[in-house]
């Protein structure tokens, strides 16, 4: 776990330059729900997402990241993050995590969430709907004074209650001049321990959660990751500022 001398604080300024970023990006990603309809396949879901970017003079984050070849992460079903859009198309019963980041003035945002494609089975739709609910009560441990386990923690809880997991491979994380900054931000762990927030830092809190067990493993393609008992898996994401008045969601 990072210490908090790593953790980036911004200033008022540098907020008000995430709430445009992030602001930004949640209007594409209304207009990218608008868009979506069975039959599509990944490949023009990600070019829809590469033309609502350029039209609001922003640029695509992951684009060229480490080598990544598209604007967005478009993962099906058993895939829990980093999926490369292709040439499958969305069928009945499918569900989609669309992961998104931008650069808007030279600041990041990132955003993530899980659709169901036409008519989705009880248990899909109860993996999505509890996995969005536990983006929310991470969100709400995210107030000055709090640790940042204190967001992990609430996280799981509310996940294992839940008769699901969560993914331990893959973490939020700060975010700001840069995608990937410190502090890494587990979706699990003990309260009350790790860093102590501060007004000031901003954090991409993510929980991916599977039905099956948490473990995952990455496809041949080295992006895609799956989970490793072939069940499926959902995600959602918020750019989330920590203020005086408490968390601010930034992606909303």
């Amino acid at each position: 776990m990072q210490t908090e001398r790593l953790i980036r604080i911004k200033s008022e300024e540098e907020i008000e330059c995430l709430r445009r970023s992030g602001k930004l990006l949640a209007s594409i990603v209304r207009e990218l729900k608008g868009f979506l309809k069975l039959g599509l396949t990944t490949k023009e879901i990600d070019g829809k997402v590469e033309e609502l970017i350029a039209e609001h003079d922003a640029y695509p984050a992951f684009k060229g990241y480490r080598g990544f070849p598209a604007c967005a992460c478009i993962s099906l079903n058993n895939e829990v993050v980093h999926g490369i859009p292709s040439e499958r198309r969305l069928k009945e019963g499918d569900i989609a995590s669309i992961d998104i980041g931008i650069v808007f003035e030279k600041f990041y945002a990132d955003m993530a969430f899980t659709v169901g494609m036409g008519k989705i089975s009880p248990d899909l739709k109860r993996l999505i709907e509890v996995t969005e609910k536990s983006l929310y009560k991470g969100i709400e441990q995210a107030v000055i004074g709090n640790h940042l386990s204190d967001i992990s923690f609430a996280v799981q809880s509310f996940v294992e209650s839940n008769n699901f997991s969560v993914v331990r491979d893959f973490v939020g994380h700060g975010i700001g001049r840069r995608l990937h900054e410190d502090p890494e931000v587990p979706n699990f762990g003990l309260p009350h321990s790790g860093p102590v927030l501060r007004e000031g830092m901003v954090l991409a809190i993510e929980p991916m959660v599977n039905v099956g067990k948490w473990q995952t493993r990455i496809l041949d393609d080295g992006w895609t990751v799956v989970t490793q008992d072939g069940k499926p898996s959902a995600h959602f994401e918020h750019t989330v500022a920590i203020t005086k008045e408490g968390p601010e969601i930034l992606t909303q």
